[in-house]
């Protein structure tokens, strides 16, 4: 023995017991399905227009099914306004991203912009549709 100390290191000789602990392939799908990327689970998205003053969805749909003329069912706020619209940006020349001629002043009052697009958002669909029992959702959580 030529080192100076007797703990079993990188240039020990019994290199024939290392590579036999590696020559057995651990149980599991095939080789050739590891290679490539892993297809991601992504929650289901779902278009929806929530609005601009309280964040309640105003259509689950996207822009069909909503009357742009109505108000929000929860805080009464114009749907038809400004702060509604896609193209509503306060850095933007007269905050709009279309070409207005006339500022509007009051965004958040009803108007009749001919340019006027609800703002809809696509969103994760984080939650299922039934009602959760706890103890089922308990014992999901350790099931393997």
């Amino acid at each position: 023995m030529d080192r100076k100390y007797r703990q079993r290191g990188y240039q020990d000789s019994g290199r024939e017991r290392s590579e036999q602990r590696y020559s057995q392939r651990p149980p599991g799908p095939p080789r050739s399905d590891l290679v490539g990327p892993r297809t991601p689970q992504m929650p289901a998205s779902r278009s929806v227009v929530r609005c601009s003053g309280c964040g309640t969805v105003l259509s689950s749909q996207g822009a069909d099914g909503l009357d742009i003329r109505g108000k929000c069912p929860k805080c009464g706020a114009e749907i038809h306004s400004c702060r509604q619209c896609a193209f509503f940006n306060t850095e933007a020349r007269l905050e709009c991203t279309q070409p207005i001629t006339l500022r509007i002043v009051r965004k958040d009052i009803k108007n009749d912009c001919k340019y006027f697009t609800p703002r809809i958002t696509v969103e994760r669909q984080t939650t299922s549709v039934g009602p959760i029992d706890p103890r089922q959702a308990f014992e999901n959580l350790f099931r393997k």
